[in-house]
């Protein structure tokens, strides 16, 4: 067991972070020159959704605090990969930016000593989501880091990231998973059976919370089955609206119902933190307090529910991927194998170019919806496109 085992399929990265942590080692030993080669105070780690960009930040991290770099079993790797350690700082939101003020308050903690650990280890998992402020801010603790400071910042594409940030960041960049490697880790992890593992692997094309996910929950795979029927049921324009809005109400339904937990736990416990309804509570500030968690909540749904419509998205696009695939005799092995016979009805009755635009219209909606573009609206356009080709 070590704290690299998370990372599926990235040995030639773990290589890479191994030889740093090895580096950072000798660095505290005193020694230079070789020794300290391939060590630098600021990362930054790229890679597709679901490559494990921030279990490879966690676990740099855990490394750097662990007296034999990384064996995942001492009090400092589990306290790094769990959050609790006081040397390693992990930053991420759930909102659609990170503000400048949650920047602020690492910097603060950048500039501090270690307490116990080794170093000061700022993870930084959404560095994509910085506003202009934010990433500002950040450029100045990146330039002038505390001896004993180490930022890692990630992000899926080094072009997410301020060109005046990622110039002083040493790039690292995960590969997609192999769908072998994914399917071995989810029989070795979840104990579910090879047709299973292989099937979760190759439907989530490499994002392996999504593998996850496919592999152990049945609801999972059906929403994903229902949104690959969309295509077949595309018959004239009543279907193609009927569909849009049945894709935009699953994905809110779903953001809603994951969202619901979370708000109710998080509002029962700022209104304990406040006092609300004890003797002495402030109604006024306790209102104002409550807005506040109300909007940010509704930020966060909004996240969700275009995650939720990017990753159905994605899933008509690995179709309509196949089907290509079948047109042009590729050869290539089918996302979705279990839909073979379908595929290759759809891909004789229509043509390669046909394909190629309806993959292009998914693509626009994707960014359309990105750039705030009313979901039903971005949905309405591409099931017509999809429909006349």
């Amino acid at each position: 067991m070590s704290v690299w085992d998370d990372l599926v399929g990235q040995e030639p990265a773990v290589g890479i972070l191994q030889r740093a942590v090895s580096g950072a080692a000798a660095r505290l030993r005193g020694e230079s020159g070789a020794a300290t080669a391939g060590m630098t105070h600021a990362w930054l780690i790229t890679g597709p959704p679901g490559s494990g960009r921030s279990n490879a930040g966690r676990a740099f991290a855990a490394a750097l605090q662990c007296a034999n770099e990384g064996c995942g079993e001492c009090n400092e790797c589990r306290t790094a990969l769990s959050g609790a350690h006081p040397d390693v700082s992990l930053i991420r939101t759930e909102l659609l930016s990170i503000r400048v003020s949650e920047i602020r308050e690492l910097i603060r903690r950048a500039a501090m000593s270690p307490t116990q650990g080794r170093w000061q280890v700022m993870v930084v998992e959404d560095a994509d989501r910085l506003t202009e402020q934010a990433a500002d801010a950040l450029l100045k603790s990146i330039e002038e880091p505390g001896p004993k400071t180490i930022w890692v910042l990630c992000a899926p594409t080094v072009e997410d990231v301020v060109p005046t940030i990622r110039s002083r960041c040493r790039l690292l960049v995960l590969r997609t998973p192999p769908v072998p490697a994914v399917a071995e880790m989810l029989s070795r992890t979840l104990g579910v059976d090879a047709e299973l593992a292989g099937f979760a692997a190759r439907a989530a094309q490499g994002h392996i919370g999504r593998a996850r996910a496919l592999a152990r929950d049945e609801t999972v795979r059906e929403r994903r089955t229902k949104v690959l029927e969309v295509p077949f049921a595309l018959r004239d324009l009543g279907a193609c609206l009927k569909a849009a809005q049945q894709l935009a109400e699953a994905a809110k339904e779903e953001a809603k119902g994951s969202a619901a937990a979370v708000d109710e736990k998080e509002r029962a416990a700022l209104e304990q933190a406040l006092g609300v309804g004890t003797k002495g509570a402030k109604p006024r500030e306790a209102a104002a307090a409550v807005k506040d968690l109300e909007e940010q909540q509704k930020a966060r749904a909004k996240r969700w529910e275009r995650d939720v419509l990017d990753r159905s998205l994605v899933d008509l696009m690995a179709l309509y991927r196949d089907v290509l695939v079948v047109q042009t005799r590729a050869g290539s092995e089918l996302i979705n194998a279990e839909l073979h016979t379908s595929i290759v009805q759809f891909a004789e009755r229509t043509t390669p170019e046909q394909t190629i635009r309806r993959i292009d219209a998914l693509a626009a909606c994707r960014e359309a919806i990105e750039m705030n573009v009313a979901p039903l609206l971005a949905l309405e356009a591409m099931t017509i496109a999809l429909f006349e080709g």
